[in-house]
């Protein structure tokens, strides 16, 4: 079987933005140079986690794709020969900004992007304000060591993102992730959040029968003041069951790094023929907002 090894990069990030892409990048050529031939960034890497207000100078943090940060990502692609994601914050045009993760090739070319399509607006989580829902749809893109999907944060949460993907053959599915605790919630919902975000996921490696990888970050932000929020790290890679492969550390930086068999994805998807027997005859009620029982 093919093996690949995924390189997650897990760290904190400071208020100081270059600083950020440079130790971004740093990671990204350690992880290369250690074996790692698809590596993703956490989500937003350049900054703190902004949208804990709603501050019309935070729109500053925005680049365009491409872009100097792109650039830099294209250079280590084609320099390493690897596949990198890269999760930015993207000035599309004055007044219009989206979450999104560019896709670029092992021979440093741009393959496409992916703009975040579930928007949340909770308390500390206000990307609303910040973020026009993605428009590009949900893709999945061949690279030169295997088809991968990409979605981001918030869009972790739906089965039918990770569904969409994987029906366009994707066979890993890479999630850029910032989620952490509420300090003040951490002691009675702390590990009852945790573990949904991380059952959710491995269900969607189950439902789909692929590879999944969330890369989050790591560290206590108070941009704001205030209690902030703990980032809860533990970046992980899930098998084609679901199983946990690796699993990063809640507080430490880190190159996870994880060789997976994309042939297991065949053969997962023979044994357990999920997408055969699927009734789409049956499915169209789920774009409506919600079934009324009249």
């Amino acid at each position: 079987m093919k093996t690949v090894t995924l390189g997650l990069l897990q760290h904190a990030c400071t208020g100081d933005p270059k600083a950020n892409l440079k130790k971004t990048l740093s990671l990204a050529e350690k992880a290369a140079k250690q074996g790692a031939k698809i590596i993703c960034t956490q989500e937003l890497f350049r900054s703190q986690y902004f949208c804990q207000s709603e501050d019309h100078e935070n729109f500053l943090l925005a680049e365009s794709i491409p872009g100097p940060s792109t650039k830099a990502f294209q250079k280590i692609a084609k320099k390493h020969g690897v596949v990198i994601v890269a999760s930015l914050f993207e000035k599309r045009a004055s007044g219009l900004y989206h979450n999104t993760a560019v896709i670029i090739d092992a021979d440093g070319s741009l393959l496409g992007i992916y703009r975040k399509m579930h928007i949340p607006d909770d308390p500390l989580f206000y990307e609303k304000f910040y973020f026009t829902p993605g428009d590009t749809g949900f893709r999945a893109w061949d690279t030169k060591y295997g088809r991968i999907g990409v979605l981001v944060c918030w869009d972790q949460w739906y089965p039918e993102g990770a569904r969409l993907t994987a029906l366009q053959g994707a066979e890993i599915l890479f999630y850029p992730t910032a989620i952490g605790w509420h300090p003040s919630e951490k002691a009675e919902y702390g590990e009852n959040q945790h573990g949904a975000w991380e059952t959710i996921q491995r269900s969607h490696a189950v439902a789909n029968g692929c590879y999944v990888a969330a890369v989050n970050r790591i560290g206590l932000e108070t941009p704001i003041g205030g209690d902030g929020i703990e980032f809860w790290g533990q970046s992980f890679v899930a098998g084609t069951s679901g199983q946990i492969l690796q699993k990063a550390s809640v507080d430490k930086e880190e190159i996870l790094l994880v060789p997976i068999e994309l042939g297991k994805v065949d053969v997962t998807r023979t044994h357990w023929p999920f997408l055969r027997d699927r009734r789409i005859d049956a499915y169209g009620d789920l774009t409506k907002r919600y079934i009324d029982n009249t």
